[in-house]
């Protein structure tokens, strides 16, 4: 196999695998809701799919689901003042009277319904005439805000068609990354990232998995390059996009990596060169032969996305302690997130400069 065959199997890779699950919870709840708002008991009718799931850009794994249920423009009048908290309850007490079996409780924007392995936030909210929505806020008094998902959509699958359907696939891999390396982005922020750097650059419209590591590549290097920002604009909606933390230095190190991967083409080591970027989602290693001490040694290692779904949506700092087996270096007490700053750990790692030839040189 070569470079495009393994992106392409990593991206068959990270489908959702429990999509009919998923649908099968969505028509559950939307089917609730009508029956209490519209007199009608329809899983598909006046629901809509928002967020990664809406947009086409979720992975296997995916735990935080988004729905906006479309309230009838009749009920208006009975929650307009004051009543953002009346509407959330009034959504939860008919969900939880159709299953009472399920978790569903109020949070501040929305309700959310807790399953095994995901959840769904679900988002009452009043269809406005330009498409976009107002939905309730129940912090202090109570407001209503506006959200534009259908922008976003529609400019993600428009962009989508002009990229050759390379901006949906460049933002499952960065989701596969941000899981590997543990990066705290949204996923609106990642799908933003994605379409503004495709969008800023015609090198990849006709290409397709054949140039994905030089793609990949090129995109982190766009993140570790840019300014620091309180928020981005939504693609689409144009809505702020807040920015948890600083992506930059991970993203300079997955660049890193990336040159690492593509420097290591067609030798033995080259796929797990990638799987330092994407994790065991990328295709493994041809196995290599048992040598003679085979037998004297047994593989216990474990990985946490081998017993659990992964889904990383925070971030958190580790205290702990560097040591080093060199004589005479002392022990140092380093914060995880300065840890690469430590001269121990920073003379060990490589600088890169661009030495790859453009996509264009590829034959």
């Amino acid at each position: 196999m070569g470079i495009g065959e393994d992106f392409e199997e990593l991206l068959d890779n990270l489908q959702v695998l429990n999509s009919e699950t998923i649908s099968l919870r969505y028509g559950e709840v939307t089917s609730a809701l009508n029956k209490e708002f519209r007199d009608t008991d329809s899983k598909t009718a006046n629901s809509l799919r928002v967020g990664s799931i809406g947009r086409f850009t979720a992975i296997d794994g995916v735990s935080d689901l988004d729905m906006i249920f479309i309230m009838p423009s009749s009920s208006w009048d009975d929650y307009k003042d004051g009543g953002q908290y009346k509407l959330l309850k009034a959504a939860k007490d008919a969900i939880s009277a159709r299953y009472p079996t399920t978790t569903v409780k109020v949070d501040r924007l929305v309700v959310r319904v807790l399953y095994k392995d995901f959840h769904i936030e679900v988002q009452p909210a009043f269809e406005l005439t330009d498409g976009s929505f107002k939905y309730p806020d129940t912090v202090g008094d109570g407001s209503w805000k506006i959200t534009k998902p259908r922008e976003e959509i529609e400019e993600m699958a428009a962009s989508n068609n002009r990229k050759n359907r390379n901006l949906r696939r460049l933002c499952k891999m960065a989701r596969a990354w941000k899981n590997k390396h543990g990066v705290a982005m949204g996923g609106l922020l990642i799908d933003t990232l994605a379409y503004n750097f495709l969008e800023s650059t015609d090198v990849y419209d006709k290409r397709s998995y054949y140039y994905y590591d030089y793609m990949t590549r090129d995109f982190f290097e766009y993140l570790s390059e840019e300014e620091d920002h309180e928020y981005y604009l939504a693609v689409g909606s144009r809505q702020h996009v807040k920015v948890k933390k600083k992506f930059q230095r991970k993203a300079k190190k997955a660049y890193e990596l990336c040159q690492v991967a593509i420097d290591a083409s067609g030798q033995k080591n080259e796929r797990q060169k990638w799987r330092d970027v994407f994790g065991k989602v990328f295709p493994a290693p041809a196995k290599l032969e048992q040598n003679a001490h085979a037998h004297v040694f047994r593989n216990t290692e474990e990985f946490v996305e081998d017993r659990f779904r992964v889904d990383i949506r925070f971030d958190m700092s580790v205290d702990c302690r560097l040591s080093s087996i060199a004589e005479g270096l002392p022990t140092v007490h380093v914060d995880r997130d300065d840890f690469s700053a430590h001269p121990i750990v920073a003379q060990q790692r490589p600088a890169f400069r661009r030495r790859y030839p453009k996509p264009s040189a590829r034959l």
